[in-house]
Formats: C-alpha cells, structure tokens, sequence
C-alpha cells in the first residue's frame, strides 16, 4: 500500500490567541502554521507531493515540508541555541534549503523528519527569554522573539505556495 500524507487536525485555535501572553501567542501561531502546511499536503501521494504544477517553478509540497525543516534547524538550533548540527537533508547544497532534491520515494521519511525537526526546535527554544539574544552569521544581535516572528512570516508566505500548489494538483482549497 502506498504512504498517503496523513490528515492533519489542527491544535491551536486562532480565535484563542488574541488576548494571551506574547510568548503563547507567538507558540500558537507557529504552531497554527506548521500544521497548515502538513494540511495542504493531507491526504496526497508521494507522487503528488513531488510534483512541480506552477510551471516555470520547480516547487513542490515535498519540497515545502523540506525547506522549512532546514529553515527551523538553522533558526532554532544552529542560529539561537547555537547546536552544532548539519543539514536535516543531506546531498549537495544548491543554496535551496531543501527545495531541491526531492524524490517522492523519500516522502515518508521527509515528513518525519520534518516531525522531528519540529519537535528539536521547540526543545531548543522551551524555557528561553524571548529577549534572549544570539548574534547572526551576518554579525547582527537579534533575539529569540525576533525568530519566532521570522518564522512565522516565512510560514505564512510559503503557506500560500502551498495553497496554489495544492490547488493545481487537485482542485483543493482552504485556509
């Protein structure tokens, strides 16, 4: 039987988050994103998720769920909490962060990783400041908050990729 993206219920609600404390707010919508993305890909093939549809652009689902695993390593864990730790996808680097190389054999194994990426990064950034403050490869202070927001835009913006992405392989919608 062939590996089907699994369903995803999402567990934060975003009515709940308007009048919580900053760092449950910004826990919720990161949270809210990252089972967003694992949603447009609910219920795809392997094939499907590996599939370019936006033609000139070589995006894919799969493609999605990897780059922002390797985004979420080099924010949380190599960039904040300063882990010595390599790519999540390992293969030559094409400056993609996980974009490329995709082959919808390994979409199983990609999707946990993924899983497991998210699980290390909150673990990285549990019990933390937002305040606290790391430097940049590019020399620049910035701080724990600064990542979430980061995160959560970058979130946002590859999100809507998915949304067309999903459109043109199936027909789906949604929020």
């Amino acid at each position: 039987m062939t590996w089907i993206a699994p369903p995803v219920e999402r567990t934060t609600q975003l009515g709940g988050l308007g009048t919580v404390p900053e760092r449950q707010m910004l826990d919720g919508w990161l949270s809210w994103h990252r089972e967003t993305l694992l949603a447009k890909c609910a219920g795809l093939e392997p094939a499907q998720l590996a599939r370019t549809t936006v033609q000139p652009s070589n995006l894919t689902l799969l493609g999605l769920v990897r780059h922002m695993a390797e985004v979420e390593r080099w924010w949380f864990r190599r960039s904040f909490a300063g882990e010595a730790v390599g790519d999540v996808f390992t293969g030559p680097s094409d400056g993609d962060e996980g974009l490329d190389g995709v082959h919808e054999a390994d979409a199983e194994r990609d999707f946990g990783l993924f899983r497991a990426e998210v699980e290390a990064c909150d673990a990285a950034a549990a019990g933390r400041d937002l305040d606290e403050t790391f430097t940049s490869s590019r020399g620049v202070s910035l701080s724990l908050r600064w990542v979430y927001v980061m995160m959560i835009q970058e979130y946002a913006r590859h999100n809507g990729h998915a949304d067309f992405l999903r459109e043109r392989t199936d027909g789906a919608t949604g929020n």
